[in-house]
C-alpha cells in the first residue's frame, strides 16, 4: 500500500500536532478522575515548553530530536511467549544463559533526564518484562517532565506497584494482550488472560490511567479490532489502546504477518473505531506512520536503546554503532549508521506495513558494516 506524495505531513508538523491531539484526548479521557486530569494538565504545558526545545535544536544545530524513545530495560522476563521478538532479538536472556550486561538504575536515570532536557516526551519502556526492574522505574518516575508508558505483561502487578502507580502518573502501564482467553493464553501461557483481567480490575478499581497493547496478527485482526472486544477493554478501565502488527521474528511464524488485504482491513476497522469510541486514545504501529512516508526508525520519530545502552533504530532491528550510555544522548543522535539508514530510503520511504528495517535485515548489516 503506497503512500502519496501529496498526502505526506511534514515530519515536525506531524508529530508535534500528534502530540498536542494526543495529550487532549487522554485530558478528556482522565475528566473523570481529577488527579489524573491535574497531572495531564501540566504535561500539556511541559510538552509545550518540549516542542520548542525540539524546534531550537533544528534551527540552531540542524539536529532533529524525535519527540519518543523505546528502552528496553530489562533482560529477564516471568513468560516466554510464542514469536517474542525480545527473546528471537536476544534481548531477553533465558535461564540457562549467564546475566547480561545491563546499565544501572543510575545510568537509566541520566538518559532520561537527558532525553526530557532535550525535549522529548514519551519513553516507552519494555524488557523483557520491565516490572522486574523496580529500581529503573523509580529512577523514571523522578524524571517528572516525562511520561512512561510501561509496557507489561501485567502478571506481575500487585498491591505495592498499584500504590506506585498512584504515587508516580508519569508512569503508566500497557498491558499486553493478544485477544480473548484461548487467544492470549495460547501465545503467553495457560492462566496469563485471567491474570491480566484481575490486574485491570484493579487499575480500574484504583481509577488509575492504563492501556493495552495488542499485537495483531492474521489470527486475532478480526476480534481484536472489533467494537465488543472494544467494549469489554472499555468496560475494564482501559483508556488507550495500541495496535502493533505482528513480526515474524520467530522462523515459522511468517503466516501470522499480516499482508496488504489484511492491513487495509485492519485500517478500516480502526477509523471505524476510532469514530465508535471517541473516549479511547487509538495508536496503530507502523499504522500511524503511513502520512509521514514511512518509518519513524533511526530517530526519525524514535529510536531503541537496548538494556546495555547500544542504540538501535528499532527494536526489530538489533543492530548499533553507538551506546548512549558511553556517548551520551545527542551524540548518539548524529550516530553515521542512523544517518545511512535515513538516507538510504529504507527510513522514511514506501511503507507498505510491518516493519521496514526486519524485511530487509540483509540490507541493514550491509550499511552497518560499511561504517
Amino acid at each position: 500500500m503506497k503512500n502519496e506524495s501529496s498526502t505526506i505531513v511534514p515530519l515536525e508538523s506531524y508529530l508535534n500536532n500528534g502530540i498536542r491531539n494526543l495529550m487532549s484526548n487522554a485530558y478528556k479521557s482522565a475528566l473523570s478522575n481529577p488527579k489524573e486530569a491535574l497531572f495531564i494538565f501540566r504535561m500539556q504545558k511541559v510538552f509545550g515548553r518540549s516542542e520548542k526545545k525540539r524546534t531550537a535544536y533544528k534551527e540552531k544545530e540542524n539536529l532533529h530530536i524525535p519527540p519518543f524513545l523505546i528502552s528496553s530495560i530489562a533482560t529477564d522476563c516471568n513468560l516466554s511467549c510464542k514469536g517474542c521478538y525480545a527473546h528471537a532479538n536476544n534481548i531477553c536472556r533465558t535461564a540457562a544463559q549467564e546475566q547480561k550486561e545491563e546499565l544501572t538504575a543510575e545510568q537509566w536515570k541520566q538518559i532520561f533526564l537527558d532525553a526530557a532536557e532535550m525535549g522529548i516526551n514519551f519513553n516507552l519502556l519494555a524488557g523483557g518484562e520491565p516490572l522486574l526492574r523496580k529500581d529503573i522505574l523509580k529512577a523514571a518516575s523522578g524524571v517528572r517532565d516525562m511520561i512512561f508508558p510501561i509496557f507489561t505483561n501485567g502478571t506481575v502487578i500487585t498491591d505495592s506497584y498499584l500504590d506506585f502507580f498512584a504515587e508516580n502518573l508519569n508512569l503508566i502501564p500497557i498491558i499486553s494482550l493478544e485477544g480473548g482467553k484461548e487467544r492470549t493464553d495460547d501465545r503467553r501461557g495457560q492462566g496469563v488472560f485471567n491474570k491480566v483481567i484481575h490486574a485491570m480490575e484493579h487499575l480500574k478499581k484504583r481509577r488509575l490511567f492504563y492501556g493495552a497493547s495488542i499485537t495483531v496478527s492474521t489470527e486475532n485482526l478480526v476480534t481484536t479490532t472489533s467494537s465488543s472486544y472494544i467494549t469489554l477493554l472499555k468496560d475494564l478501565g482501559c483508556q488507550i489502546i495500541f495496535f502493533i502488527e505482528y513480526v515474524p521474528s520467530e522462523a515459522g511464524t511468517e503466516h501470522l504477518a499480516l499482508d496488504e488485504t489484511g492491513i487495509a482491513q485492519m485500517e478500516v476497522n480502526l477509523e471505524k473505531l476510532r469514530n465508535e469510541f471517541t473516549d479511547v486514545i487509538f495508536l496503530s504501529f507502523p499504522g500511524d506512520e503511513k502520512a509521514l512516508g514511512g518509518c519513524l526508525a533511526a530517530g526519525r520519530g524514535f529510536f531503541h536503546v537496548g538494556p546495555d545502552g547500544r542504540a538501535e533504530a528499532c527494536p526489530f532491528s538489533p543492530y548499533s554503532d553507538s551506546n548512549v550510555a558511553q556517548k551520551g544522548l545527542k551524540e548518539t543522535l548524529k550516530s553515521p549508521f542512523f544517518a545511512k539508514l535515513r538516507a538510504s530510503g529504507l527510513i522514511g520511504g514506501e511503507h507498505t506495513g510491518g516493519c521496514t528495517l526486519f524485511e530487509y535485515e540483509d540490507q541493514v548489516k550491509t550499511m552497518l558494516n560499511s561504517i
